[in-house]
């Protein structure tokens, strides 16, 4: 079971891409996702703890805003401030994507764009050069965690990537927090990932002791 978590549990080096010299466009997309504040959650180190992260997707729950949980037999308790704060995640700018300037989303429908001609807000992620069908990559495994397609850009990446291309402030503690939320709701149906900072997250916990441990770090390197 704890491998469908560990599935997802993709981290950046960001020391090793931003080493590489012979490609401009990729070298700028991950400045400029370094540069949205999200490398401490996106590259963060970890060991990956199989049987307890079982235990807290199947005790977890949301209360008061918060998420609780029982891990080694201690209650512990994440809060979307202990989030941001272990993670170094921003805390301001937008929270609804919806808000991203409409005139820099017109613009990066043209930009993102591998042939020049403007894509669709919803499209293949072939349609856009390769840096940017990697950043949606990244999004969607690391950020979004939802199932379906991988050959599709989503609205929603589409925002993401525009805001982070433009340097864009995004709440990025907030948004991150929900789907946290979200995949702990039994109510939704909402792939379960974050396997590397959840375990980060439980490690920080003077209660919570953690034993039996799997290594597991995948990295992007291009």
């Amino acid at each position: 079971m704890a491998s469908s978590y560990i599935s997802n549990a993709l981290q950046i080096n960001f020391d090793f891409v931003l080493g590489i010299q012979d490609n401009d466009g990729m070298m700028n997309m991950f400045r400029a996702l370094e540069a949205t504040g999200l490398r401490g959650f996106l590259g963060c180190p970890s060991v990956l703890y199989e049987r307890e992260l079982e235990q807290f997707f199947d005790t977890a729950l949301i209360q008061d805003g918060n998420v609780t949980c029982a891990v080694s037999g201690k209650y512990v308790e994440i809060s979307v401030s202990r989030f941001a704060g272990v993670f170094n995640l921003p805390t301001d700018g937008l929270i609804d994507l919806s808000e991203v300037p409409n005139d820099l989303v017109l613009q990066a429908r043209t930009l993102f764009s591998h042939s020049g001609k403007p894509v669709q807000f919803s499209c293949k992620k072939i349609l856009l050069k390769y840096e940017f069908r990697l950043l949606n990559d990244i999004l969607e495994k690391s950020i979004t965690v939802k199932a379906g397609s991988f050959h599709a850009v989503t609205h929603e990446r589409f925002l993401m990537i525009t805001a982070i291309h433009f340097g864009i402030k995004v709440n990025w503690s907030e948004i991150i927090f929900e789907v946290l939320k979200e995949m702990v709701d039994r109510t939704t149906r909402r792939v379960k990932g974050f396997a590397a900072q959840i375990c980060v997250l439980l490690k920080g916990d003077p209660a919570v002791t953690l034993e039996r441990r799997r290594s597991w770090i995948c990295l992007y390197r291009s």
